[in-house]
């Protein structure tokens, strides 16, 4: 019997050498057969071999010859009874590591198309209560009710209607939206044809961008494979710059319509006016990618995941300073302190955990003291942070925090689409004060002398007392407010979320 040898195809698999590891198992066993599959979001086992069930990772070249032998140390059982896999609840990744990305015969055999077929039976009303019905939420960070906006679409007139994908996946450590396009494109596609179905749209844009190569090729081959499935649906790949900015939605209906990528004010909601002026469905992948099984296994199903108005399953991604970085997909409710500790094992350093980001760039910095925290929509914002595209980036007790502080203003200025004075300015007086902390020798004192302060011709700076530490801190809190209330979107208005958070769980950093 020949035997069979699964190797991942995934872009981080691949940047770990596991085209190189595949190229050393077909020449040592060339009577095998070596199967490229998507990841299993076990990423610091990657490269992941998978040999009849069992698995070994990370395997480099010189592992190879041991591992057919039967002598490798890299065992680690059967990687579906892996602790990391068993504790999940794979709803939008059930397919992750178990099949070939564009094999339509693979996918057709893990219950692609159910959904699709599904929703051609049941018609537009009953598909738009069913999404109402399973509480899904926007994945790509407002968490804004997808139902809503699918009916909002489906009752404005127009001839012309459009479906269009975000997958301009800009938060660190984020990487779901990849995986997905990489390890699972028909999912997707299935889940895009669907909200024509239920809006009456039939074309369709894919957004993403242009530094996932992988991903784009997937796409655009998927697409073509699967084109008379989906027919009259018909979708594009579009390739964005890049720019953090066009993963808002309006900055990016701005850049699909070849324009420079600025926000635009609201209202009109793009579901009413969106691209080219049409009603528009935006969704990212991660919200389109949970279409298929809501609509193949009823809302019910999908609905009693989670917690609250949490509804169902949430792919969050293990990142930075952490030693079992990777996918993991579970219900709402699971503790932040589950999260880092437990499933991702604590810092890969050693070190104890100083703070961990959720939300992306933008996301607050939360202390150990609040890892009881429900992964809720509402428990993080409760607690002034936000759970965005489910990404969390861990820092050990060497993190500086008011380093981490002034990045949040940089990144915004840095990506600021310039459309308004709060995110355009204001990040760039952030970045200036910041700085200026910085150069001071003696952070720690509660009162230092700022010569700048102290010229006649300085038109906004006390002259009848030197800047402290304190006045500075009270600048950046009223800046932040400011930019927080006054930003015409998310890039702006969130920036405060990590700079406060720092400064209110960290004032040591600070030198207050």
């Amino acid at each position: 019997m020949t035997r069979k040898i699964s190797i991942s195809d995934d872009a981080l698999a691949i940047a770990c050498g596991a085209n190189k590891v595949a190229e050393a198992f077909r020449k040592l066993v060339p009577d095998a057969e070596i199967i490229r599959t998507s990841s299993w979001g076990m990423h610091w086992l990657e490269p992941l071999v998978e040999i009849d069930g069992q698995g070994f990772g990370p395997v480099s070249i010189r592992d190879v010859e041991a591992v057919i032998s039967g002598t490798s140390d890299l065992s680690i059982g059967h990687i579906e009874e892996h602790p990391f896999l068993t504790k999940q609840n794979r709803l939008t990744f059930a397919r992750a590591g178990k099949t070939q990305p564009l094999s339509l015969d693979d996918y057709e055999a893990m219950d692609g198309w159910m959904g699709y077929r599904a929703a051609r039976k049941l018609g537009s009303d009953i598909i738009i209560e069913m999404i109402l019905e399973s509480g899904l939420r926007g994945r790509g960070g407002a968490g804004f009710p997808a139902g809503i906006k699918w009916r909002t679409v489906a009752d404005t007139p127009g001839a012309q209607k459009y479906i269009v994908c975000n997958a301009d996946e800009g938060d660190s450590g984020t990487f779901a939206d990849r995986m997905l396009m990489e390890g699972d494109p028909y999912c997707l596609i299935e889940g895009m044809a669907i909200a024509g179905l239920a809006v009456g749209a039939d074309k369709g844009f894919i957004y993403v961008r242009s530094e996932y190569p992988h991903a784009i090729a997937k796409l655009r081959t998927a697409i073509a494979h699967c084109a008379n499935i989906v027919a009259p649906f018909d979708i594009e790949v579009r390739v964005g710059a890049g720019v953090y900015v066009c993963g808002e939605e309006t900055s990016l209906l701005e850049s699909l319509e070849g324009k420079r990528g600025e926000v635009r004010a609201k209202p009109p909601l793009p579901a009413i006016k969106g691209l080219f002026g049409r009603p528009t469905v935006v969704n990212n992948v991660l919200t389109l990618a949970a279409v298929p099984y809501i609509l193949a296994h009823g809302a019910r199903a999908y609905a009693d995941y989670g917690m609250g108005r949490s509804r169902g399953t949430m792919p969050i991604q293990l990142a930075g300073n952490i030693k079992h970085g990777g996918l993991f997909e579970t219900a709402f409710g699971i503790s932040l302190g589950e999260l880092v500790n437990d499933i991702g094992g604590g810092t890969a350093s050693g070190k104890p955990i100083k703070a961990v980001q959720a939300g992306g760039p933008l996301g607050a910095y939360h202390p150990p003291a609040q890892f009881d925290l429900p992964f809720d929509y509402e428990s993080f914002t409760k607690a002034g942070g936000l759970i965005g595209h489910g990404g969390i980036v861990v820092f050990d007790d060497s993190a500086d925090m008011m380093a981490q502080a002034r990045f949040a203003m940089e990144f915004c200025a840095a990506e600021s689409c310039g459309k308004c004075t709060p995110c355009r300015l204001g990040s760039i007086r952030g970045l200036e004060i910041f700085d200026r902390m910085a150069k001071d020798a003696d952070l720690k004192a509660k009162h230092r002398t700022d010569p700048v302060a102290a010229l006649p011709q300085m038109h906004n700076a006390p002259k009848d007392r030197a800047r402290t530490i304190s006045s500075d801190l009270q600048l950046i809190r009223d800046l932040c407010d400011t930019m927080e209330y006054g930003s015409l979107c998310a890039l702006g208005g969130f920036t405060p979320y990590p700079v406060m958070s720092a400064i209110k769980n960290w004032p040591e950093d600070f030198g207050g």
